[in-house]
């Protein structure tokens, strides 16, 4: 079971059951633990290869035993998220920990991914569980339905799970190549029905100097 003990510090109480975590992220436990590296973050083989093709690195390890083990990184704000069959797509940076029965992926992202700077593709997460997912500053989770489609900052985006389909969205134009850019050039456009976690802080994009 995840809980957070304050909101830079995740909890989890095992009794004999296994998470996957951030390797290295584990700051305390009591009981009886113990910790394996895991290659490809848990996809065996193939899914070390499929990552090292992406370049979407995430070296996870995975954690059982019995007790309470206690994971954070870097003082990051941790977020908790509750899937029921459902997917979600997470930079792999922003992924602190999973259920040991959430499936573990990669899915291309196109142009976002681009703009974002954290390559072409990004991780995902699928099944039934919780997972844990790290942002600077305190996340807000927002929510976009048919009638309200929601525009991100790709410097902001952190997560996001549901029926949604994304787009990228451009502002450049001959002003911008001018030296007169909006500030604000380039944006994700997701619509469709689900939720955007979305971090109060941005961090170095191509598109943030245009």
């Amino acid at each position: 079971m995840f809980r957070l003990q304050g909101s830079k510090v995740l909890a989890v109480d095992m009794t004999g059951d296994a998470v996957k975590a951030k390797n290295g992220s584990m700051v305390a436990y009591d009981g009886q633990m113990a910790f394996k590296k895991m290659s490809g973050g848990g996809e065996g083989i193939r899914g070390m290869v499929t990552r090292r093709l992406t370049g979407e690195q995430m070296v996870m390890m995975e954690v059982k035993g019995q007790g309470t083990c206690y994971f954070a990184d870097r003082a990051s704000e941790i977020n908790l998220v509750n899937l029921h069959g459902d997917k979600l797509y997470v930079e792999s940076s922003n992924l602190l920990c999973t259920d040991a029965g959430l499936r573990t992926g990669t899915s291309f992202t196109g142009l976002r991914g681009g703009a974002t700077g954290n390559g072409l593709f990004t991780t995902t997460v699928e099944g039934t569980g919780q997972a844990a997912i790290m942002s600077d500053g305190q996340a807000v989770v927002l929510r976009v339905t048919p009638q309200y489609p929601l525009s991100v900052d790709p410097g902001a985006y952190v997560a996001h799970q549901g029926n949604l389909q994304q787009s990228f969205q451009s502002g450049v134009n001959f002003r911008t190549l001018m030296g007169e850019g909006s500030g604000e050039a380039f944006q994700i456009r997701f619509e469709g029905d689900g939720l955007v976690y979305v971090q109060p802080s941005e961090r170095n994009t191509v598109g943030g100097e245009v």
